[in-house]
């Protein structure tokens, strides 16, 4: 948060200060522990699918919503829950994200048919939506200076880390059959962790009144939470519904549906209303370079994470554990570029994120070089591990002119375009992947092709870095 007036603070916002003592780690740990459970349950549910299908009889598409149906509500409802903590409190909504989300838990583990699972997962994704937002913003609230660019490494390592571990840890959960629990282990795990925060957090987070000017935006709410939806569901569904016609629909009516909300937003502002996405937001200098490398990575992430998977369990016929652990080289990298960026020296910093971006390019044009496996998988996801873990320091640069007013709009903002950019990569990359290995029978085939479509997302990343570093000197 960079002030240069103490007048200039919101009243309802806890001072910044620099918590490098008990008291900030205690902070860091509980917001971070609240984050990684929201992250993790992206993907913990994936390797308990085929007993989820015999114990409930779930059919494909109820296997498909199962998985998505978290997706989509915690990307549609991101901005609003950002919104949210902004109006009533971000110590507030987190908690109330996180009872929401333990209790949606509690419920998916008890789940006595698919379409329950199905219900109660939207439900668990909106309690993260509530969540999530209030992390970046109750960071950049408290901590200033070295202190929030620690955190905010460390945040991003939960971030990209969550998604591995939720793979790693379903397989641990599934295969000790707790219980005689099954799959219901990877829902029923939450619950201690949740009812262990909720009881922390009110003695550990910083209190703040929250702010009730300009409302909640309810016309901008109802123009983007369809348009996000009308993007999201047929990109997650469409590969495996065969892309049918209404898909393509709801994309265009999705893409119909941005000068809408555009209009919307502007007539809001014009009446002295808070938009939910501002021109303010948007005009902080290097935001919107900032998102569009926030999409190449993430979406290069993750759908590098999709598709290696499937072909060490295809072709190199890995164990989901076992697939799992090759990528703990690329966590382990990611989080110490994270928290040892600040010791590069300050004028080298603009330059870090292009060329991590091309580190990372080179990496994925190894994928289908690789592909037979001969040379560890594990060294491959290091050195992706190391380029894409600069990311950090594009959300330090994001945030560092952004009001600090305005932190809950931009994370919940930012938090959107990394989910909605994991969406797209895996639902184009990850199409491409699928429809080469179908047609010639390997996986390993079909890892060149995606090596190189990785890289040039990672490529276009540079380039958006460069153009950034070019413009915030």
């Amino acid at each position: 948060m960079v002030m240069t007036e103490a007048t200039t603070r919101p009243r309802s916002a806890p001072r910044a200060e620099r918590r490098d003592g008990p008291a900030g780690g205690r902070i860091i740990a509980l917001l971070l522990l609240g984050h990684f459970m929201a992250i993790l349950d992206v993907n913990i549910v994936n390797v308990a699918l085929p007993t989820l299908r015999t114990d409930l009889r779930a059919s494909g598409s109820g296997l498909q919503l199962v998985v998505a149906g978290y997706v989509i509500a915690f990307a549609v409802l991101l901005i609003t829950g950002a919104r949210l903590g902004r109006l009533h409190g971000h110590r507030r909504v987190f908690h109330l994200g996180l009872a929401v989300f333990t209790l949606a838990s509690l419920a998916c583990g008890l789940a006595p048919t698919t379409w329950s699972l199905v219900a109660f997962r939207f439900l668990q994704g909106a309690g993260a939506a509530l969540m999530s937002p209030q992390v970046m913003s109750i960071l950049q609230q408290t901590f200033t200076g070295a202190a929030r660019g620690r955190a905010l490494g460390l945040y991003s390592a939960v971030t990209s880390g969550g998604v591995v571990v939720g793979q790693i840890a379903g397989g641990l959960l599934v295969s000790a059959d707790l219980f005689g629990a099954g799959w219901r282990t990877v829902f029923l795990v939450n619950v201690p962790l949740g009812v262990l925060l909720l009881a922390a957090g009110p003695r550990v987070l910083p209190r703040d009144e929250g702010r009730r000017d300009g409302g909640l935006d309810l016309p901008g709410l109802l123009v983007l939470t369809p348009a996000v939806l009308l993007l999201t569901v047929p990109l997650i569904l469409g590969h495996e519904l065969g892309w049918p016609v209404w898909g393509w629909v709801s994309l265009a009516a999705a893409g119909a549906l941005l000068p809408v909300f555009v209009a919307v937003e502007r007539g809001v502002a014009a009446r002295g209303g808070r938009p939910l996405i501002s021109g303010r937001v948007l005009r902080s200098p290097g935001l919107p370079l900032a998102l569009a490398v926030l999409v190449c990575g993430p979406g290069s992430w993750g759908s590098f994470l999709f598709t290696t998977t499937l072909h060490l369990q295809g072709d190199l016929e890995m164990t989901p554990l076992q697939s799992g652990l090759a990528f703990v080289p690329c966590v382990a990298a990611f989080g110490l570029v994270g928290l040892t960026w600040q010791r590069i020296p300050a004028g080298w910093h603009r330059w870090t994120v292009a060329a991590g971006f091309l580190l990372a390019a080179a990496g994925y044009a190894f994928v289908g070089p690789l592909a037979g496996g001969g040379v560890p998988y594990e060294l491959l996801t290091a050195v992706i591990g190391l380029g894409l873990g600069v990311l950090p320091i594009v959300m330090t640069a994001a945030l560092r002119h952004v009001p600090a007013d305005a932190a809950a709009d931009a994370s919940g903002l930012m938090l959107t375009v990394m989910q909605l950019g994991q969406v797209v990569g895996v639902a184009t990359i990850g199409t491409l992947f699928l429809t080469l290995a179908r047609d010639g029978g390997s996986t390993r085939h079909a890892e060149y092709a995606t090596g190189w479509a990785l890289a040039g997302a990672a490529l276009a990343g540079a380039a958006f870095a460069v153009v950034l570093a070019r413009r915030t000197r």
